[in-house]
Parts: structure tokens; sequence; C-alpha cells
């Protein structure tokens, strides 16, 4: 089908359209479906309500790392001799907002647009609903109707919101989430940060060497609890020693801004104390986008999370047309994870479409397995952490005879390039029935760099007498492969 949109004034002239393949939710997970099934020669429209290419464009992924991009360099520069004295002044931060908005394209899509235009698939702007079987109805910015209709498939990519507490004056604070953490413009004077997760942990380093004076407030008894206690026991001194006030087991009751928009917010602890800052940012987990897209239509509750097998059909709806891809279904809430699953949802969309088995398609792309087994991460805190597969406490619970192998980063030859007082630990988890790695956690300075390779470990199933002969390049950070290989056969 021949691509008839320019930007956003394609369809909007119309009230019915009918399209092979209908994507509600124009971020990275759902351009990747797009451009998949527009491949397979299936004509695809997609629908968004705000900016196409979504929160990882333009309110998470791209401003957040260029908020920490200066952070970290700085913090690995000071280590160097001959680097320190040169990148003890404080950080330029109308230099780093500068750099944040261009990451950010100043918040405006036309690029995407173009991009999208260029592999033909069709741009509805709007705010879309399922209202039926393979239906969909658009509200359009210009106040128009347009009814859709799905020959195959409609996919949900509409992602996740902010989930905030329930928390007494909440409705006035107006407190940051994690949108307005990343598109900030002023650096206040004091800030508390609610929870201990990455965006918490990300947000407190970045708005810290800002120049502001960060209080971080964690429920639980350490950071990053879903990974290795080392990772968040390092993150937890590294903020302390930058000067965050971090308070365990704590957590705000209630909330009042004094004196409107510029008055301070007035904070209630769960002991009885009071903090008073200038604003507050809650981090406290993430919520599915499916409250508003018509779910009650299909036999589905509105606001729940969406079950999908491993092609991501929605579980529960008859037919087999309505696909869930990336946050919305909860399997694994990355965006390089929801992309993966846009390549297969895409690719069996297509498949099916032809009437052909899934099973057939091309590469293996038929059924979704990193989710469960090899899902990578990177923390872009100082120090870096990086994590893929299992944890230890997830293997035990799981009930896999596995091998903790540690080793002292500090101890690898290419950790020294790094400067003086490196601090840093690996850990490999090692199946002992099957001889194969299942996960792998490093944390420190520059270990972004080596998720990769842990990642085509535990995805391959690489056999250990095999990785023997993957030889590191020396002096990297690459040769903690080797030491961990040699303390495991001791």
């Amino acid at each position: 089908m021949r691509n008839e949109t320019v930007r956003n004034t394609a369809v909007t002239n119309e009230t019915a359209r009918t399209y092979d393949v209908i994507v509600i939710g124009g971020g990275p997970v759902g351009e990747n479906v797009a451009e998949r099934t527009r491949a397979a020669g299936l004509s695809t429209v997609i629908v968004e309500r705000e900016l196409l290419g979504g929160e990882c464009s333009f309110w998470a992924c791209d401003p957040s790392k260029a908020l920490l991009r200066p952070v970290v360099a700085r913090a690995d520069a000071s280590r160097v001799p001959g680097l320190d004295p040169a990148v003890a002044g404080p950080l330029d931060a109308e230099r780093v907002f500068a750099h944040r908005d261009r990451m950010s394209s100043y918040w405006k899509d036309e690029d995407q647009a173009d991009w999208l235009n260029s592999v033909s698939v069709d741009l509805l702007r709007g705010h879309g609903r399922l209202t039926g079987p393979r239906e969909v109805t658009v509200e359009t910015p210009e106040g128009n109707t347009v009814a859709l209709t799905a020959r195959h498939a409609v996919v949900l990519s509409t992602g996740t919101r902010a989930a905030l507490p329930p928390l007494p004056g909440l409705d006035s604070v107006r407190p940051w989430t994690s949108r307005e953490a990343t598109s900030a413009r002023e650096v206040p004077g004091r800030l508390t940060v609610v929870g201990g997760g990455v965006v918490a942990v990300e947000m407190a380093t970045a708005w810290q060497a800002l120049g502001s004076r960060v209080t971080l407030l964690v429920l639980e008894n350490g950071l990053l609890e879903r990974m290795e206690p080392f990772a968040g026991e390092l993150v937890t001194d590294a903020l302390r020693e930058a000067g965050v006030d971090i308070r365990f087991g704590t957590t705000a009751t209630s909330v009042h801004r004094d004196g409107g928009a510029a008055g301070e917010v007035r904070i209630t602890l769960s002991n009885g104390e009071q903090l008073v800052a200038d604003e507050i940012l809650l981090a406290t987990g993430r919520a599915p986008q499916t409250h508003e897209v018509g779910l009650e239509a299909v036999g589905l509750t509105p606001g729940d999370w969406l079950s999908v097998d491993d092609t991501f059909r929605v579980t529960g709806v008859a037919g087999g047309w309505l696909y869930a891809v990336g946050d919305v279904n909860r399997r694994a809430l990355m965006t390089h994870q929801g992309k993966y699953q846009a390549r297969i949802a895409g690719t069996v969309i297509g498949t099916r479409a032809k009437g052909e088995p899934v099973d057939d398609a091309p590469w293996g792309a038929h059924a979704a397995t990193a989710d469960h087994a090899a899902v990578p991460q990177v923390v872009f805190t100082v120090p870096e952490i990086a994590s893929v597969g299992l944890t230890s406490r997830e293997a035990e619970r799981s009930g896999r005879r596995v091998k903790v192998v540690d080793y002292d980063l500090a101890q690898v030859a290419g950790a020294h390039q790094y400067g003086e007082d490196y601090r840093g630990r690996a850990r490999m988890l090692v199946d002992t029935d099957r001889g194969t790695v299942v996960g792998v956690t490093f944390a420190g300075p520059g270990v972004g760099g080596l998720v990769h390779s842990a990642t085509i470990a535990v995805a391959g199933e690489v056999p250990l007498d095999r990785l023997w002969h993957a030889v590191p390049a020396f002096p990297t950070l690459g040769e903690v492969w080797l030491r961990l290989l040699e303390t495991h056969r001791g």
C-alpha cells in the first residue's frame, strides 16, 4: 500500500480507513513493529497521541543519559593522574542542559515522522481506543473522529506511566516524575527523591552533580534491590561520598507545598521527621498505559498489564488478532527489550498474514526467549552497574544448582587504566549441571561495555569449555572473563 502520510497530515481528513495492521503507540517499540510489518508487505498505520519516538526518546533513555554522561565522564577523569585537577570544578549546568536538549531533539519529532514516511508507514496523530475486534477509533487533535479497521492485527505498544503513591497532599505539590526529572531547566537547590530503583539512583547521581542537595528516601534497606547486593552497596558508597543524604527504611507519608508554585515542599517522613525541599521526585515504579485504550471493548480490564504468549498475542482475546509489545506486557521494562519483542511480533504478524507457520519465520524469530533468560541492563551511575540473566537470589529461588564466582575487578590489568582507587566487582553464575553461564553482574567504572559479551554467553548458552577460547584483549576490562574462568576452575 502506498504511504500517504506527510508528518501528521495523513488520514485526518477521512472518517474511516482499513489497514492490515494498526499500531497504537509510536515509541521505539511501536516503530519497530510497524517497520517489520511494512517490510512484510502489510499496510500499517501508527496511532500516536504525543511525540513520535515516545518516552525513551524524549523523557527517559536519551535525556537521562545526556544528563548522566558528564557526571560519569568527570568521575572517570578525576581518577586519572594528570587530569584530576582539571575536572575538579562544578559542572556547567547550562551546557549540560543544552546537550540534553539536543539529544532529545528539542522535544520535536519531525525527524521521526520523516523516518516513518521513508519506510512507508502511515501516521495518525490522536488518541486511539479499541472499539471492538480489529476496530480502533481515533480522536484527533483537530476534534475529528477516524474509524480504523485492521485486516490482520492490532498492536498495543502504549508503554507505561509513572505510578504515584496515594500520598496525602500530592495533588497540590506538582511532584516531579521521571519526565520532569529529565526535562527540568533549572537546578533545584534541594531535591528529595523517593525510591531506591534505577530512576531514583540515576537521577540522584545526576542532580547532585549538577548542584542540588539531594536526599534519597528508600523504603527498603538497600539500593537496586533487584540486583546483586554488592551493586547497590557500591552505588550507596559513591552517592554518599558525593554528598547525597540516603535514608534507608524511610519514606514520605504526606507532602505540602507552601505559598504556591514557587513554594517549598514540606515532607513528613514515616519516622515522624520533616524535610523541606524545593522539589520532590517520586521514583516509585511504573503502571501500564492501558487505562484509556478501550480494553473493556474486548473483554479486558482497563489499567491492567497485558498477559501475552511468546509471540506477543494477548491471552484471553478470541481470534488471535490483538498483540501487546514492550513495557505494557510487563515482561521486561526496558527499551531494548521492547524493541526485541517488536521485531519478533512484527515478523510473526507478517508470517501469519501469509498463512505460513510461525516456526518457519526467518532467523528463528518466532518466539521470545530472552525475556526470561537473558535481559541485559546498565545502570548509569557512579560506578556503572551492568547485568544480564539471573542474580544469585533468583537462581536460588528457581532451584537451579549454581556456583557463584566472584572476582575483584580492581585486580584486572585494564582497570588500572581507569586511574587510581578503582573499585569494582564481577560475579558469574555457573549452572553446574549444564556447564553454562546463567547470570553475570559487573559493578565498576566502564563496565557498561562488558554487558554484551555477557549477554552472548548467557543467551547462547556457551559452554565454559568454549569460553576459554574467547581470548580477551590486553589490557582491557574484558580480561575479567579470563579471571572469572580461572577462579571457577580453582
